[in-house]
């Protein structure tokens, strides 16, 4: 509720003041001057009858306003103020006397409460500070005014806070010895379960310890409180033989425990028969353990009171004699994975009030009783029915329907159910019916029998065999959010009625036979944020009112159609833009320099809100309708990543991506690229661009994929792409690039193929030197440096010998002719004799030369 204008609504319940007791404002957008102007009308206008219960929950106030609040408001039995902004410090301390019932939830009061001064009273019985940010420091110091009050407290609620130590567990034993509901779920709590609580906690009849790291065994002490009504242990990580906790309790409360809820810890063993002493049994929760053995009829004889069962993903068996009449009437009933089959189970048939029920994955064969579907119409809204992942066969029957079940969610998927789809279906909400062999979905559009008002948000027909063109009366169905119709066969133009889908957020056609152009009915489908036609045959230009009229578009895959032209300047308006996918067509002309306006990409991380606070909420790749609705759509995303068509269910919706890849596009690479800090993928091969690799492509540091492959991009490979760490796919070949490969980084983990068909490009990953690597040639050097070291005791020798040699040669022979003068005659003699000797040979010689 808002209240519009504040002071005027004030002023005409303060007309009325006189009398009030009671005043409730939750949800009206109040402010602090707005509580000021309310006090100040009632110090006005009241007489002697006192405020007793104010509820200013879920407004805009401040501290301020609680402040106000402690000193006017001394008469207040009641007060509620969830979900503001009030943020206390040592600074306020708060007073209210007459206080019984306090909720402060939902507000951040970090580790004031317990240390100031807060005098709640000697009245108190409920405390509400679920989700205000305590730790455990919260308790550690307690003033005289808490020990006092919290003596008289019947229910406290800390669940959702930041209580890490089993200082929270001291406290509670040694200062609330009356509480009858204690809530610690949804904390930081570790260890096991302490000891106690049998001893301390003898009037305790809720108790909530779920979603913490407990470890250790179920404490049998459970079974010694006799008040225990609920008890609460779901999300730990508890252990032991679920027998054991059974057998060895004393259950002296075995009349009245009427809540157990164990599901998703590490329980093992069997389920003993046992189990029927706690015969009030309401509700109970066994799922997500470890548990095995067969349960029969005689476990569950005693449950007369049973309303909820949860029994999923164990191993367990469930074996019930022919025509068994349970004792109990189930609303809510879980047995996934349980094996229940061959045959559906008859039992069933008795269940007269089931509002869930979850048999997927049960072994079960066959057809499905027609009483099924029949219950299904009239049990009412919310209805919840998995029967996916067995193996039932068959039509499901044409019902006439008997009564709309809007809130309905049915899962059929992973079946071989075949032909048409009935029209009495489309009054669930949320209809999953892919991985069967449908064929038809023209009665679930175009069946006018029925005049009800259909209440579907969600249809999921992927992985089917429906064949033929799309019926052309969507607008039957204008109230859906989702549709995919994935992987089907089929045919023809897309009907221009889908237009009507104008609430419609996801519309997935991909891997039919589609063709033609998109109908600009489509632009009117305003709140798409999933569009996804690829693996068709349309043709046609991009048209213009995707970028105009669809900018909430978060995925656009129109990939292996038969699209043609250029990329339209139009697609840069989609700013929320993360996954575009327009790869193997035949687009032309150049990269728009606008891609920069991609504002989603552009940012490492994208934070994804609340789409409306009590509609629609779009949070970690699943988009949900509703609080507390049952229904929800994955967002699933096929790309080429690297080099290979993957499928992924991206529950972050982190993916960004860019592929274009396969076109005819030209011109260069815009180097406004660099602005798209946020791409993990990109993929531009095969294409026909050309001139350098833009150095800004450095910039982005996020990538894991690049793919510049057959293209005809020439100039070297800029160096900064070693400075993104990450990436774990490079593909730069067939181009015409040149140079030095650079190192550093991944850029030395690629190996050759990554780079070859460039000619000119040189580097370690190519195993290819580079020119400027090569010396210049040295003349005259008949050995190496290494020879020479090699050989360098054999040439000290020779020249040594060479030395020597000379030296006796030399003074051999001159030596005794420059000392001995007998020597000096004969030398002289002898060189006379071949001086002769040599002259007369001579002139014989020419003599007979001349004759």
């Amino acid at each position: 509720m808002s209240l519009g204008n504040s002071r005027h609504w004030l002023q005409m319940i303060g007309e009325n003041i006189p009398n009030l007791t009671e005043l409730r404002l939750s949800d009206c957008s109040l402010s602090d001057n707005d509580v000021q102007l309310l006090f100040h009308i009632h110090s006005n206008y009241s007489s002697t009858t006192p405020l007793t219960i104010l509820d200013l929950s879920d407004n805009m106030l401040t501290s301020s306003t609680f402040q106000l609040l402690s000193n006017l408001s001394f008469n207040l039995r009641e007060l509620y103020l969830s979900s503001n902004n009030i943020v206390l410090s040592n600074s306020h301390y708060p007073n209210f006397p007459s206080l019984v019932s306090l909720d402060l939830s939902y507000n951040n009061l970090s580790s004031a409460v317990f240390q100031g001064n807060f005098n709640f009273g000697s009245n108190l019985e409920k405390l509400d500070l679920s989700n205000c940010s305590l730790t455990d420091t919260s308790f550690l110091v307690s003033s005289t005014s808490i020990v006092n009050s919290s003596s008289s407290l019947v229910s406290l609620d800390l669940s959702l806070d930041l209580l890490t130590s089993s200082n929270i567990f001291h406290w509670i034993f040694n200062f609330t010895a009356n509480l009858h509901a204690l809530s610690l779920g949804d904390n930081l709590l570790e260890g096991p379960v302490p000891l106690g609580f049998d001893k301390a906690m003898k009037s305790l009849e809720y108790l909530d310890l779920s979603d913490n790291n407990l470890q250790g065994e179920i404490p049998h002490f459970f079974g010694n409180i006799c008040t225990l009504q609920s008890l609460v242990l779901s999300y730990n990580n508890l252990s032991g033989d679920f027998s054991r906790f059974i057998q060895n309790s004393s259950w002296c409360n075995r009349h009245i425990f009427q809540e157990l809820y164990l599901s998703y810890n590490q329980i093992t063993g069997v389920i003993p028969k046992s189990i029927r002493v706690l015969s009030e049994l309401e509700y109970l929760s066994l799922e997500g353990n470890f548990l095995k053995g067969e349960i029969t009829e005689s476990h569950l004889t005693s449950f007369s009171k049973l309303k909820y069962l949860s029994l999923s993903y164990n191993s367990l068996s469930l074996k019930f004699v022919p025509r068994w009449i349970p004792p109990f009437q189930l609303i809510y009933l879980s047995l996934a994975s349980c094996k229940l089959g061959p045959n559906f189970p008859s039992w069933l048939h008795t269940q007269n009030h089931l509002g869930y029920l979850d048999i997927s994955d049960a072994g079960i064969h066959g057809t499905v009783p027609e009483w099924v579907w029949y219950k299904f119409q009239v049990v009412g809204y919310g209805y919840h029915l998995n029967m996916s992942h067995n193996n039932f066969i068959g039509a499901i029957p044409s019902l006439p329907p008997r009564l709309s079940v809007p809130g309905a969610y049915i899962d059929l998927t992973s079946n071989q159910f075949e032909g048409t789809i009935p029209s009495f279906l489309q009054h669930a909400s949320w209809l999953i019916l892919s991985e069967n062999k449908f064929s038809d979905v023209s009665s679930l559009l175009c069946d006018n029998s029925t005049t009800a008002t259909s209440s579907l948000l969600s249809l999921d027909l992927t992985n089917n065999q429906i064949n033929g063109q799309l019926p052309d009366c969507w607008g039957s169905v204008n109230t859906l959010l989702f549709l995919d119709l994935s992987n089907n066969n089929l045919s023809g133009k897309i009907p221009p009625s889908m237009g009507s889908l104008n609430k419609l957020k996801a519309l997935v056609l991909r891997n039919n036979s589609l063709m033609g152009e998109l109908p600009s009915s489509l632009k009117n489908c305003t709140h798409l944020f999933v569009l996804d036609v690829a693996k068709n045959l349309l043709a046609g230009p991009i048209p213009f009112w995707i970028g105009d009229n669809l900018q909430q578009l978060i995925l656009l895959s129109m990939s292996e159609n038969h699209f043609s032209g250029n990329l339209s300047m139009h697609l840069c308006h989609l700013e929320n833009i993360q996954v575009l996918d327009l790869s193997r067509n035949k687009l032309s002309d150049g990269i728009p320099t606008c891609i920069k306006n991609f504002t989603a990409i552009s940012k490492r991380r994208i934070n994804i809100t609340e789409a409306s606070r009590c509609t629609d909420i779009y949070s970690n790749g699943t988009y949900f309708y509703g609080y507390g609705s049952l229904g929800q759509y994955i967002v699933n995303i096929t790309l080429m990543w690297k080099g290979v068509e993957n499928w992924f269910k991206d529950p972050e919706f982190s993916l960004k991506a860019i592929d274009l890849s396969g076109n005819h596009l030209t011109g260069e690479i815009p180097k406004e690229i660099g602005y798209l800090v946020g791409l993990n993928e990109l993929n531009l091969s095969r294409n026909n661009l050309k001139g350098e690799i833009p150095s800004q492509i450095g910039n982005l540091t996020s990538l894991d994929s690049l793919d510049l492959s057959r293209n005809d991009l020439c100039g070297r490979i800029p160096s900064s792409l070693s400075q993104i760490d990450g990436i774990g796919v490079l593909d730069l070949s067939y181009n015409n690039l040149s140079g030095r490969i650079p190192s550093g980084g991944h850029m030395d983990t690629f190996g050759a193929s990554f780079f070859e068909g460039n000619p000119n490009l040189c580097g370690e990953q190519l195993n290819k030197t580079c020119p400027e690597d090569i010396s210049p040639t040295k003349p005259q050097e008949p050995t190496t440096h290494d020879d020479a070291d090699d050989n360098s005791d054999f040439y000290e020798a020779l020249y040594m010998s060479l030395g020597f040699g000379f030296f006796f040669g030399f003074w051999g022979l001159l030596g005794p002719l420059l000392f001995w003068r007998f020597w000096r005659i004969a030398y002289v003699r002898f060189l006379n004799k071949v001086a002769d000797y040599i002259y007369v040979t001579v002139a014989l010689n020419m003599r007979r030369f001349h004759n």
